[in-house]
């Protein structure tokens, strides 16, 4: 590989780690305490260097197949479930007790898919893994399987990790399995498969490349990987797939060290974001700002405080796109607001620091935060 990976992995402040049921259970005789002891280890030490990291973590479903004392991994959603339910119980306290060890706690956050489809939700799930990694806590994701259906469940962890990707802007997605990276071609078939040791994230070759789904403990294949990289770089986020075999994998990765497949996400993505809003033209509801709020948003750069709005219009719930009017009321811009309309006109013409008096709780100091917010 070139120099991308010490360019691009060595400024990581913010890192998604997914790793797959076959490094943190014994090939399905339950969970291995040691491995999860390693990567419990190697976490510590990024946090150490001021890297915040999330674990999605696979295996609570092995554990529980092994707990309750299946061979094969069942079919009916509902098999699936219990044994999700009793898998989770062991999983935790297993990862709660290792990164004990390093001073370090764990909180365990199960999303579906429906919990990032809906815009309130997904806004609140964020928030809530942003203030967990600001109080030094490590979240352990993973989909909830007990409640999930066919219809809405990720249907791996690999896409489940590129979505917490996105839903927290991290700087670079790395999934670990038990095979060294992307391969040309399947190695177990063709000995002139090549490691593709850097590509860009959402290259069509790369999809034809990957192969079929992987082991009986686990769902995920080689293109849940391929896809979870195209959809992580969505967000500007890079993605690494390489082998959690390797001794300290994490530490060597964001030291810019090449191992595995490296798929490089294009730049630009906040306008590409900010894009989208724009185009959004159906918009929930209106927020009309005095001279001072439009001076700070057009030449400043600044976010929208609630202080500076002098009316709300519209019935909107939080997450939801809005315009922004200057006081002629000229359509000056969009937004994602953090408030539903009642609130907003509940904590318009207050200061930030006013918000929890009045509504009772503060979720974000901002109406709309500048990353939110694309002047037209």
């Amino acid at each position: 590989m070139p120099h991308t990976a010490n360019t691009v992995l060595a400024r990581c402040k913010r890192i998604v780690v997914k790793v797959g049921s076959s490094l943190v259970t014994n090939q399905g005789e339950g969970l291995d305490t040691r491995a999860i002891g390693n990567w419990a280890k190697q976490i510590a030490a990024l946090r150490e260097n001021g890297c915040e990291a999330v674990l999605v973590s696979s295996g609570a479903i092995a554990e529980g197949m092994q707990r309750l004392g299946w061979k094969r991994r069942p079919g009916a959603v509902h098999e699936l479930q219990a044994a999700a339910a009793v898998g989770q119980m062991g999983l935790v306290q297993v990862y709660e007790s290792c990164f004990r060890e390093h001073g370090l706690h764990a909180a365990q956050v199960l999303l579906t898919h429906a919990d990032l489809a809906d815009r309130e939700r997904y806004l609140n799930a964020r928030s809530t893994l942003r203030t967990l990694l600001a109080l030094g806590v490590i979240p352990i994701i993973n989909e909830n399987d007990t409640v999930v259906t066919d219809e809405i469940k990720f249907g791996d962890n690999d896409t489940l990790g590129a979505l917490v990707t996105n839903l927290i802007e991290a700087d670079a997605l790395i999934i670990l399995t038990d095979q060294t990276g992307l391969y040309s071609a399947d190695p177990r078939k063709d000995s002139d498969a090549q490691l593709v040791r850097e590509a860009k994230a959402g290259d069509a070759l790369l999809e034809a490349m990957a192969g079929g789904a992987g082991s009986h403990i686990g769902r995920g294949g080689m293109i849940t990987k391929v896809l979870a990289a195209k959809r992580a770089a969505r967000s500007g986020a890079h993605t690494v797939i390489a082998s959690g075999h390797e001794p300290d994998v994490l530490p060597r990765l964001l030291c810019g060290e090449s191992i595995g497949t490296l798929l490089v996400a294009p730049q630009m993505t906040l306008a590409a974001r900010k894009q989208w809003l724009a185009d959004h033209l159906q918009v929930s509801g209106r927020i009309m700002l005095d001279a001072g709020a439009v001076r700070a948003l057009r030449s400043e750069g600044k976010s929208l405080l609630p202080i500076g709005v002098t009316g709300v219009g519209g019935e909107f719930e939080r997450g939801a796109v809005v315009a922004i009017l200057d006081g002629d009321g000229n359509d000056i811009a969009r937004g994602l607001v953090n408030y539903s309309a009642d609130e907003a006109r509940r904590i318009a013409r207050h200061a930030s620091h006013e918000i929890e008096s009045i509504l009772g709780y503060v979720d974000e100091a901002e109406l709309i935060h500048r990353d939110n917010l694309v002047l037209l």
